[in-house]
C-alpha cells in the first residue's frame, strides 16, 4: 500500500542561455540552492563571513541547469512512475532528454509529471532555472521584484544582503504509485462560533481527487488521543470525491496559553474492488473558529462630526473568545530557503512558544514557508498571519504578473487552508504606504481578496499591514530627531494593534566573532564587514548598531563586550516597555508583534530577538517576562534618571489569562548600590479574565549612591513569585549635585 519514493542524484551547471549546455557540472544538493552547490564545489569560504556574499552576485544573471539521470525502477502492470517536485525558485523549464515537459513561473506551486511511458534507460531530467526576475527600468533593489511573485527580500533589505537564491528549494523525487491512487486530498473543519447554551458541532469535510474513477474510499477520523470517532465509506463513481461528517462537542484547538491545541487525524484509504488497500492520505485538522472583530467601543469612534468610517477590525476571536495577540514578525530563517528543514523550524518555533507568544506574522517580503512549518505551528498552538509575496512595492496589474499571482496565490491558499494555525490572510507588507503607493482598489489586492473568499471564505483577509488604526514602528529605542524614548512614544500612542515595532541591539560577542574578520572586530567602523552586516547605514542615522545612542546613555565604551552589553540592555528594556504598554491599552489594542523574531543571516546589529541561525539574545528572555499570562508591571516615564529627581512609575497588574486572577498584594522597591529602598505596597483587586488593573503611582525622591550608574525597580507579588517583575534603569549624578569620577555606566 505504501508509495515508494526514490531520491535522485543531481548535478548543476550554468550557462548564458536556456538552450546552451553548461561547460561543466558540479554535484548538487536538493533541496538547496545553486549558489551553495557552486560555492561548495569551488571551495569558497562561507558566504556569511565578512563580505564574501558579494562574490555570489553574478549568479543571479545566469541560467542554471539542474540534472538528474533517471534509472526507472521496475513497475508492475498497475503501477505508474511520477516525478514530483514541491517547488523550484523561480522561473524554470523541465525537460526530459531535451524535450520540454513543463514550464512555470513561481516557486509556490508544486507539480508532478507522469513519466511511466516516457522514460528510457539513462534518461536525463533537466530543470533549467532562469535568471532572477527584474522589473525593466526598476532601480536596483526590491523594486526589481515588483512584477513577479519572487520574494523581494533577496534583492536587499536593511537586514538582508542582496543575494537572490535560485534552484530546487523543496523536495523533488520519483514516486511509484498504483494506477488508481489519490492524487490530492484535504480535510477541512468548519466550526461555528461557540455560543453559550447551544450544542457545539463541527462540520468536517474530506475532499479527494483520484487518478481515475473506481474503488472504495474509506475515511477514518481519530480524536487527539487516537481513538476512532467516525468512519465513512463511499464508492468512487467519479474522480472527485467528497465526504462529510459532524463531530459533536469536539475537542477544540486553542492557541498557546489558552488551552490545548487539540488535533484530530484524518485518514483516507483507497481500496480496490477486492478490498485491498491501494493508497492512503493522512492529515490532521483542528476544530476551531477564527474571526477578526471590532474592539469594545470601536463603533463609537470617531465620536464627533464630521465622521469617517471606524477603524477596521483587528481583534482576534478564537472559538468565541477574544484574545490579546502576543507575537512577532517571522522572516525567512535563512537566505537560502532550500536549507530549511523540520529541525531548524522547530528550534525557532519552540523559542516563540516558550516566550508565551501566540501569533506569528509571516512577513510578505519573504517566502511562504514549507509545509512542516505549518504542521509545527498546528502542534504548538501558534497562530499564523500569512501574507502573500508582496512587500513595499507597487505591484501593477500587468497581465503576465496577474496570471502568475493568480496561480501562485491559489496554490498557497489550497495548501494552507486546512491548517488549524491559519489565523488570517494578508495581501502583503506596507502596500498602502507612500513608498508602495497601492490602495484597496489595486487589482492585485482585489484578486487576492477574491481568491481568499472563493477558496477559504471562513478565514479573515486584510489587504495589507498596517491599515487604518494599526501601527508600524518605531524601530529604535530613542528617536534622535525628537529625543523621545520608547518610554514616552508608546504611552502617547493609541493604535488598535502594534504589528511592527523594534528595538535594535548588537549580536553577542561570540556570534560576532564567527562572521566578522578579527582585524575588524573592534572598534566597529563604517565600511567593511560591520556595515555589510547592517551595523551602519542600514536604515536611518546610525542604525542598527546605534553606537551614538548607546554612548548618549552610557558614555564611551572601552571594549566590544561593554558595547554589546549596553546595547542589549537597551533592547531588553525597550521591548519590555512596548509589549507591556500595548497590553495596558486593551481593549482598543489587541496585538503586539515585534520586528522581528529571527534573522536570515548573521546581522552584526538588528531588531531581532534571535541571532542567525538560532541563538537567542537576552531580549528574548525579557520579552518572555513581559508576555507571561499574568504579571506585575510598571509604566515608567523614562530610562535615564538623576539623583534628586522624583521617580514616578505607575503600577499595573496585567492579565490576558482566560481565567480570573485572584487579588494580590504587590510590593515595590528600588535596589541602588546593593541597598533596598521601599517604595509602596498595593493590593490589586481580583481581575476578570483577560483583564488589567491600574494601580497607584509611586513618588520617590532618588538618592545618589555609587551604583555603577544603574538601579533596579522590583515588583513582588505576595504568594505568586511567578508574577514578579524587574526593570533596569540608569541613575546618574544630578545636574548640580556632586560629580563622581570614574563612574562605570
Amino acid at each position: 500500500m505504501e508509495r515508494e519514493r526514490f531520491g535522485l542524484e543531481w548535478t548543476v551547471g550554468h550557462s548564458g542561455s536556456p538552450d546552451e549546455e553548461p561547460a561543466f557540472r558540479v554535484p548538487a544538493k536538493v533541496p538547496g540552492a545553486v549558489q551553495l552547490d557552486w560555492a561548495a564545489a569551488e571551495g569558497w569560504p562561507p558566504f556569511y563571513e565578512g563580505t564574501n556574499y558579494k562574490d555570489y552576485e553574478w549568479m543571479e544573471d545566469r541560467f542554471w541547469s539542474c540534472r538528474a539521470v533517471l534509472d526507472a525502477p521496475a513497475l508492475s502492470g498497475d503501477q505508474r512512475l511520477f516525478f514530483v517536485c514541491m517547488g523550484v525558485d523561480y522561473r524554470f523549464e523541465v525537460r526530459l532528454d531535451g524535450v520540454k515537459l513543463h514550464e512555470q513561473e513561481g516557486m509556490f506551486t508544486s507539480f508532478e509529471l507522469d513519466l511511466t511511458d516516457r522514460l528510457a534507460p539513462g534518461a536525463k531530467l533537466d530543470i533549467v532555472v532562469f535568471p532572477a526576475p527584474r522589473r525593466p527600468g526598476a532601480e536596483r533593489g526590491r523594486a526589481e521584484a515588483a512584477q513577479s511573485c519572487k520574494p523581494a527580500v533577496g534583492y536587499g533589505w536593511d537586514w538582508h544582503p542582496r543575494l537572490i537564491p535560485l534552484g530546487i528549494w523543496d523536495e523533488a523525487f520519483l514516486e511509484v504509485r498504483p494506477a488508481l491512487h489519490i492524487r490530492w486530498a484535504e480535510t477541512v473543519c468548519r466550526l461555528p462560533v461557540p455560543q453559550e447554551g447551544r450544542p457545539l458541532q463541527a462540520d468536517v469535510c474530506l475532499r479527494a481527487v483520484l487518478s481515475q474513477p473506481g474503488g472504495l474510499l474509506r475515511w477514518l477520523v481519530r480524536d487527539p488521543a487516537g481513538n476512532l470517532v467516525a468512519e465513512r465509506t463511499l464508492r468512487a463513481e467519479t474522480g472527485d470525491v467528497e465526504l462529510r461528517l459532524a463531530l459533536d462537542n469536539p475537542a477544540l484547538w486553542w492557541p498557546n496559553g489558552h488551552g490545548e491545541p487539540a488535533l484530530y487525524t484524518s485518514e483516507a484509504l483507497l481500496l480496490g474492488e477486492d478490498g485491498q488497500a491501494l493508497d492512503r492520505s493522512v492529515s490532521r485538522f483542528g476544530a476551531r473558529s477564527v474571526r477578526l472583530v471590532m474592539h469594545e467601543g470601536a463603533w463609537n469612534e470617531p465620536s464627533s462630526f464630521p465622521k469617517s468610517r471606524s477603524n477596521p477590525p483587528i481583534t482576534l476571536e478564537i472559538n468565541g473568545r477574544r484574545l490579546f495577540a502576543k507575537g512577532t514578525n517571522w522572516v525567512p530563517p535563512d537566505i537560502f530557503p532550500g536549507t530549511l528543514d523540520k529541525g531548524r523550524y522547530e528550534e525557532l518555533l519552540e523559542m516563540a512558544r516558550d516566550a508565551h507568544m501566540n501569533l506569528i506574522r509571516s512577513w510578505g517580503g519573504g517566502i511562504v514557508n514549507k509545509e512542516v512549518f505549518f504542521d509545527l505551528c498546528d502542534e504548538k498552538g501558534l497562530l499564523v498571519w500569512q501574507e502573500f509575496p508582496l512587500a513595499c512595492n507597487d505591484y501593477e496589474a500587468a497581465p503576465d504578473y496577474m496570471n502568475v499571482l493568480d496561480r501562485e496565490s491559489r496554490s498557497i491558499i489550497e495548501r494552507l487552508r486546512s491548517h488549524a494555525c491559519l489565523a488570517l490572510w494578508c495581501g502583503g507588507n506596507e502596500l498602502f504606504n507612500g513608498w508602495s503607493g497601492m490602495t484597496d482598489q489595486s487589482p492585485a489586492l482585489r484578486l487576492l481578496n477574491r481568491n481568499c473568499f472563493d477558496l477559504d471564505p471562513e478565514t479573515p483577509f486584510l489587504p495589507t499591514s498596517p491599515v487604518t488604526g494599526m501601527g508600524h514602528g518605531h524601530y529604535v529605542f530613542r528617536d534622535v530627531s525628537t529625543g523621545e524614548e520608547v518610554f514616552q512614544l508608546m504611552p502617547a500612542a493609541s493604535c488598535t494593534a502594534y504589528t511592527e515595532f523594534g528595538i535594535p541591539s548588537p549580536a553577542g560577542v561570540e556570534q560576532l566573532t564567527t562572521f566578522l574578520p578579527a582585524e575588524e572586530l573592534y572598534p566597529p567602523r563604517r565600511g567593511g564587514a560591520w556595515e555589510a552586516h547592517h551595523a551602519f547605514g542600514a536604515w536611518e542615522e546610525d542604525t542598527w548598531l546605534c553606537e551614538g545612542l548607546i554612548e548618549h546613555y552610557f558614555g564611551p565604551h572601552r571594549t566590544l563586550e561593554e558595547l554589546v552589553e549596553r546595547g542589549q540592555l537597551l533592547q531588553c528594556e525597550g521591548y519590555k516597555c512596548v509589549y507591556e504598554e500595548a497590553r495596558r491599552q486593551k481593549p482598543k489594542c489587541s496585538m503586539a508583534l515585534n520586528w522581528c523574531f529571527n534573522e536570515a543571516w548573521p546581522a552584526a546589529a538588528n531588531n531581532s530577538l534571535v541571532c542567525w541561525p538560532a541563538v537567542p539574545k537576552p531580549a528574548l528572555a525579557a520579552v518572555k517576562q513581559s508576555c507571561r499570562p499574568v504579571l506585575a508591571s510598571a509604566r515608567i516615564p523614562k530610562f535615564s534618571w538623576r539623583e534628586g529627581e522624583w521617580f514616578e512609575p505607575q503600577l499595573w497588574m496585567l492579565s490576558d489569562s482566560p481565567e480570573p486572577v485572584p487579588a494580590v498584594r504587590l510590593t515595590a522597591y528600588l535596589v541602588i548600590g546593593g541597598r533596598r529602598h521601599a517604595l509602596l505596597d498595593w493590593t490589586c483587586p481580583e481581575l476578570e479574565a483577560n483583564g488589567n488593573a491600574p494601580g497607584p503611582t509611586i513618588r520617590f525622591r532618588l538618592p545618589f549612591a555609587d551604583t555603577g550608574g544603574r538601579m533596579r525597580l522590583v515588583l513582588e507579588a505576595e504568594g505568586h513569585s511567578e508574577w514578579n517583575s524587574s526593570y533596569t534603569l540608569l541613575l546618574k549624578p544630578g545636574e548640580d549635585g556632586p560629580r563622581r569620577q570614574g563612574l562605570n555606566l
